[in-house]
Protein backbone atom coordinates (compact mmCIF):
# COMPACT_ATOMS: atom_id res chain seq x y z
CA UNK A 1 0.00 0.00 0.00
CA UNK A 2 1.42 3.34 -1.05
CA UNK A 3 1.97 6.01 1.59
CA UNK A 4 0.76 9.61 1.31
CA UNK A 5 4.31 10.83 0.83
CA UNK A 6 4.81 8.38 -2.05
CA UNK A 7 1.63 9.61 -3.70
CA UNK A 8 2.72 13.21 -3.20
CA UNK A 9 6.14 12.51 -4.69
CA UNK A 10 4.63 10.76 -7.70
CA UNK A 11 2.28 13.70 -8.27
CA UNK A 12 5.22 16.12 -8.27
CA UNK A 13 7.14 13.93 -10.71
CA UNK A 14 4.11 13.88 -13.04
CA UNK A 15 3.78 17.67 -12.87
CA UNK A 16 7.39 18.18 -13.94
CA UNK A 17 7.23 15.48 -16.62
CA UNK A 18 4.05 17.05 -18.00
CA UNK A 19 5.84 20.31 -18.78
CA UNK A 20 9.25 18.94 -19.77
CA UNK A 21 8.55 18.82 -23.52
CA UNK A 22 7.70 22.54 -23.53
CA UNK A 23 10.79 23.65 -21.57
CA UNK A 24 14.07 24.70 -23.16
CA UNK A 25 17.53 25.81 -22.08
CA UNK A 26 18.59 29.23 -23.38
CA UNK A 27 22.30 29.99 -23.83
CA UNK A 28 23.68 33.40 -24.82
CA UNK A 29 27.31 34.43 -24.47
CA UNK A 30 28.21 32.96 -21.04
CA UNK A 31 24.69 33.17 -19.66
CA UNK A 32 22.25 30.29 -19.19
CA UNK A 33 18.55 30.46 -18.43
CA UNK A 34 15.35 28.57 -19.06
CA UNK A 35 12.50 29.29 -21.43
CA UNK A 36 9.24 27.77 -22.57
CA UNK A 37 7.31 27.35 -25.80
CA UNK A 38 4.74 30.14 -25.93
CA UNK A 39 3.43 29.57 -29.45
CA UNK A 40 4.55 27.51 -32.43
CA UNK A 41 8.11 28.60 -33.17
CA UNK A 42 8.14 31.16 -30.33
CA UNK A 43 9.99 30.88 -27.02
CA UNK A 44 9.47 33.15 -24.02
CA UNK A 45 12.37 33.62 -21.62
CA UNK A 46 13.59 36.13 -19.06
CA UNK A 47 15.24 39.24 -20.41
CA UNK A 48 17.45 39.25 -17.31
CA UNK A 49 18.84 35.83 -18.25
CA UNK A 50 19.67 36.88 -21.82
CA UNK A 51 22.99 38.47 -22.83
CA UNK A 52 22.86 41.94 -24.36
CA UNK A 53 24.16 40.74 -27.71
CA UNK A 54 25.71 37.78 -29.48
CA UNK A 55 24.38 34.43 -30.62
CA UNK A 56 21.46 32.82 -28.83
CA UNK A 57 20.96 29.06 -28.83
CA UNK A 58 18.14 26.94 -27.45
CA UNK A 59 18.48 23.36 -26.23
CA UNK A 60 15.28 21.37 -26.58
CA UNK A 61 14.03 18.55 -24.39
CA UNK A 62 16.21 15.58 -25.26
CA UNK A 63 19.37 17.60 -25.90
CA UNK A 64 19.12 18.95 -29.46
CA UNK A 65 20.52 22.48 -29.72
CA UNK A 66 19.28 24.94 -32.36
CA UNK A 67 19.78 28.61 -33.19
CA UNK A 68 17.31 31.21 -31.94
CA UNK A 69 16.59 34.75 -33.06
CA UNK A 70 15.61 37.52 -30.65
CA UNK A 71 12.22 38.86 -31.76
CA UNK A 72 12.04 41.48 -29.03
CA UNK A 73 12.73 42.11 -25.37
CA UNK A 74 11.27 44.30 -22.65
CA UNK A 75 13.59 44.91 -19.69
CA UNK A 76 10.83 46.67 -17.74
CA UNK A 77 8.80 43.44 -17.39
CA UNK A 78 11.74 40.99 -17.84
CA UNK A 79 10.05 39.37 -20.86
CA UNK A 80 11.99 38.37 -23.98
CA UNK A 81 10.65 36.60 -27.06
CA UNK A 82 12.72 34.28 -29.26
CA UNK A 83 12.03 32.71 -32.65
CA UNK A 84 13.07 29.16 -33.54
CA UNK A 85 12.48 27.25 -36.76
CA UNK A 86 10.64 24.39 -35.08
CA UNK A 87 6.89 24.76 -35.41
CA UNK A 88 6.15 21.30 -33.96
CA UNK A 89 7.18 22.22 -30.40
CA UNK A 90 4.33 21.97 -27.90
CA UNK A 91 3.20 25.30 -26.41
CA UNK A 92 2.53 25.60 -22.69
CA UNK A 93 -1.11 25.90 -21.62
CA UNK A 94 -1.06 28.90 -19.27
CA UNK A 95 -3.56 29.30 -16.41
CA UNK A 96 -4.90 32.76 -15.56
CA UNK A 97 -5.70 31.98 -11.91
CA UNK A 98 -2.95 32.75 -9.40
CA UNK A 99 -2.55 30.61 -6.24
CA UNK A 100 -3.14 32.35 -2.91
CA UNK A 101 -0.45 33.04 -0.34
CA UNK A 102 0.58 29.78 1.33
CA UNK A 103 -0.13 27.63 -1.73
CA UNK A 104 2.43 25.05 -2.82
CA UNK A 105 4.24 25.91 -6.05
CA UNK A 106 6.58 23.91 -8.26
CA UNK A 107 9.16 25.85 -10.28
CA UNK A 108 10.42 24.10 -13.41
CA UNK A 109 13.22 24.99 -15.78
CA UNK A 110 15.75 23.27 -18.01
CA UNK A 111 19.48 22.66 -18.24
CA UNK A 112 21.07 21.09 -21.30
CA UNK A 113 17.78 19.56 -22.39
CA UNK A 114 16.90 18.12 -18.98
CA UNK A 115 14.08 19.41 -16.79
CA UNK A 116 14.94 20.93 -13.38
CA UNK A 117 12.55 21.50 -10.50
CA UNK A 118 12.18 23.24 -7.16
CA UNK A 119 9.44 23.31 -4.53
CA UNK A 120 8.20 26.41 -2.71
CA UNK A 121 5.29 28.46 -1.41
CA UNK A 122 3.57 31.62 -2.53
CA UNK A 123 4.87 33.96 0.17
CA UNK A 124 3.21 37.15 -1.11
CA UNK A 125 0.37 37.96 -3.47
CA UNK A 126 -0.67 41.54 -4.18
CA UNK A 127 -2.35 43.45 -6.96
CA UNK A 128 -0.81 45.19 -9.99
CA UNK A 129 2.54 46.91 -9.53
CA UNK A 130 5.14 48.81 -11.48
CA UNK A 131 8.73 47.66 -11.74
CA UNK A 132 11.66 49.99 -11.10
CA UNK A 133 12.03 50.25 -14.87
CA UNK A 134 8.42 51.29 -15.36
CA UNK A 135 6.91 47.98 -16.44
CA UNK A 136 3.24 47.39 -15.65
CA UNK A 137 2.89 43.92 -14.10
CA UNK A 138 -0.57 42.52 -13.38
CA UNK A 139 0.17 40.98 -9.96
CA UNK A 140 2.98 40.97 -7.43
CA UNK A 141 3.83 37.31 -6.79
CA UNK A 142 6.74 36.32 -4.56
CA UNK A 143 7.82 32.78 -3.79
CA UNK A 144 9.62 31.29 -0.83
CA UNK A 145 11.81 28.84 -2.72
CA UNK A 146 15.44 27.90 -3.20
CA UNK A 147 16.01 27.57 -6.94
CA UNK A 148 18.84 26.95 -9.36
CA UNK A 149 19.99 30.12 -11.11
CA UNK A 150 19.14 28.59 -14.49
CA UNK A 151 15.48 28.32 -13.45
CA UNK A 152 15.08 31.99 -14.41
CA UNK A 153 12.77 32.09 -17.43
CA UNK A 154 11.13 28.81 -16.42
CA UNK A 155 7.59 28.20 -15.22
CA UNK A 156 5.74 28.43 -11.91
CA UNK A 157 3.17 25.64 -11.57
CA UNK A 158 0.19 25.53 -9.24
CA UNK A 159 -0.86 22.41 -7.31
CA UNK A 160 -2.78 21.16 -10.35
CA UNK A 161 0.35 21.32 -12.50
CA UNK A 162 -0.84 24.39 -14.44
CA UNK A 163 1.60 27.16 -15.34
CA UNK A 164 0.58 30.57 -14.00
CA UNK A 165 3.69 32.61 -14.77
CA UNK A 166 7.42 32.88 -15.47
CA UNK A 167 10.12 32.68 -12.81
CA UNK A 168 12.49 35.66 -12.51
CA UNK A 169 14.93 36.77 -9.82
CA UNK A 170 14.58 40.17 -8.23
CA UNK A 171 16.99 42.06 -5.95
CA UNK A 172 18.72 39.93 -3.31
CA UNK A 173 17.72 36.79 -5.24
CA UNK A 174 14.06 37.28 -4.39
CA UNK A 175 12.01 34.84 -6.47
CA UNK A 176 9.25 36.61 -8.43
CA UNK A 177 6.66 35.37 -10.90
CA UNK A 178 5.63 37.37 -13.96
CA UNK A 179 1.97 36.33 -14.29
CA UNK A 180 0.24 34.90 -17.33
CA UNK A 181 -1.69 38.08 -18.16
CA UNK A 182 1.50 40.13 -18.31
CA UNK A 183 3.34 37.49 -20.33
CA UNK A 184 0.59 37.27 -22.94
CA UNK A 185 0.26 41.03 -23.29
CA UNK A 186 3.98 41.75 -23.56
CA UNK A 187 4.88 38.75 -25.74
CA UNK A 188 2.11 39.60 -28.20
CA UNK A 189 3.36 43.19 -28.44
CA UNK A 190 6.93 42.01 -28.94
CA UNK A 191 5.81 39.63 -31.68
CA UNK A 192 3.95 42.36 -33.58
CA UNK A 193 6.25 45.36 -32.91
CA UNK A 194 9.55 43.95 -31.67
CA UNK A 195 9.63 46.28 -28.68
CA UNK A 196 7.57 47.98 -25.98
CA UNK A 197 7.58 51.79 -26.38
CA UNK A 198 8.53 53.86 -23.34
CA UNK A 199 8.05 57.53 -22.71
CA UNK A 200 11.00 59.90 -23.11
CA UNK A 201 11.50 63.44 -21.84
CA UNK A 202 14.98 63.97 -23.27
CA UNK A 203 16.14 65.32 -19.91
CA UNK A 204 18.79 64.24 -17.45
CA UNK A 205 17.16 64.77 -14.06
CA UNK A 206 18.19 64.70 -10.41
CA UNK A 207 15.99 65.09 -7.30
CA UNK A 208 16.29 68.35 -5.39
CA UNK A 209 14.71 70.09 -2.41
CA UNK A 210 13.03 73.35 -3.42
CA UNK A 211 12.35 76.48 -1.44
CA UNK A 212 9.91 75.81 1.38
CA UNK A 213 11.11 72.22 1.84
CA UNK A 214 9.18 70.68 -1.05
CA UNK A 215 10.50 68.26 -3.65
CA UNK A 216 11.34 68.81 -7.28
CA UNK A 217 13.75 67.62 -9.95
CA UNK A 218 16.50 69.66 -11.53
CA UNK A 219 17.49 69.43 -15.20
CA UNK A 220 21.14 68.37 -15.41
CA UNK A 221 21.27 67.85 -19.16
CA UNK A 222 19.05 68.30 -22.22
CA UNK A 223 19.00 66.12 -25.33
CA UNK A 224 19.09 68.75 -28.11
CA UNK A 225 16.79 66.56 -30.23
CA UNK A 226 14.47 65.50 -27.41
CA UNK A 227 11.05 66.62 -26.19
CA UNK A 228 12.55 68.77 -23.41
CA UNK A 229 14.54 70.85 -25.88
CA UNK A 230 11.46 71.22 -28.08
CA UNK A 231 9.63 72.59 -25.03
CA UNK A 232 12.45 75.16 -24.53
CA UNK A 233 13.68 73.64 -21.27
CA UNK A 234 17.21 74.37 -20.09
CA UNK A 235 19.90 73.00 -17.82
CA UNK A 236 19.28 74.27 -14.30
CA UNK A 237 15.49 74.39 -14.61
CA UNK A 238 13.75 72.93 -11.54
CA UNK A 239 10.48 71.10 -12.23
CA UNK A 240 8.02 71.56 -9.36
CA UNK A 241 4.61 70.48 -10.69
CA UNK A 242 3.34 68.25 -13.49
CA UNK A 243 -0.26 68.56 -14.70
CA UNK A 244 -1.06 70.64 -11.64
CA UNK A 245 0.29 68.10 -9.13
CA UNK A 246 3.47 68.57 -7.07
CA UNK A 247 6.36 66.40 -8.21
CA UNK A 248 6.93 63.95 -5.36
CA UNK A 249 10.32 62.72 -6.54
CA UNK A 250 12.30 61.48 -9.51
CA UNK A 251 11.24 57.83 -9.47
CA UNK A 252 7.47 58.49 -9.57
CA UNK A 253 8.05 60.80 -12.53
CA UNK A 254 10.12 58.24 -14.41
CA UNK A 255 7.66 55.45 -13.63
CA UNK A 256 4.88 57.48 -15.23
CA UNK A 257 6.62 57.13 -18.61
CA UNK A 258 4.99 53.82 -19.56
CA UNK A 259 3.86 52.66 -23.02
CA UNK A 260 0.62 54.66 -22.85
CA UNK A 261 2.44 57.90 -22.04
CA UNK A 262 3.97 58.38 -25.50
CA UNK A 263 2.39 61.41 -27.20
CA UNK A 264 0.76 62.77 -24.04
CA UNK A 265 1.09 66.51 -23.42
CA UNK A 266 2.32 67.53 -19.97
CA UNK A 267 1.74 70.91 -18.35
CA UNK A 268 4.89 71.57 -16.33
CA UNK A 269 5.61 74.36 -13.89
CA UNK A 270 9.29 75.07 -13.36
CA UNK A 271 11.57 77.54 -11.67
CA UNK A 272 14.23 79.30 -13.71
CA UNK A 273 16.36 82.06 -12.25
CA UNK A 274 13.96 82.50 -9.35
CA UNK A 275 10.95 82.92 -11.64
CA UNK A 276 8.09 80.50 -12.28
CA UNK A 277 7.49 79.41 -15.87
CA UNK A 278 4.82 77.26 -17.49
CA UNK A 279 5.79 74.93 -20.35
CA UNK A 280 4.05 72.28 -22.42
CA UNK A 281 6.06 69.14 -23.07
CA UNK A 282 4.91 66.32 -25.35
CA UNK A 283 6.29 62.97 -24.22
CA UNK A 284 8.31 61.27 -26.95
CA UNK A 285 9.34 57.65 -27.43
CA UNK A 286 12.55 56.52 -25.84
CA UNK A 287 15.23 55.81 -28.48
CA UNK A 288 16.25 52.19 -28.84
CA UNK A 289 19.92 53.04 -28.32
Amino acid sequence: MRTEIENFSTALESMVAGQAASLVSVTSDRMQASGFVWRAGRIVTSDEGLADDGEVRVTLAGGETIAAEVVGRDPSTAVALLKVERSELRPVAMAAAIPSAGALVVAVGAEAGTATAGLGLVSLLRGPWQSMRGGEIDARIELDARLRRTTEGGLALNSAGQAFGMIVFGPRRRVLVIPTLTLGRIAARLESHGRIPRGYLGLGLQPVTVEGGGLGVIVMSVDPKGPGAAADMHQGDVLVTCDGKPISGLQPLLRSLGPDSVGRLLAIELRRGGQLHQVKLQIGERPTT
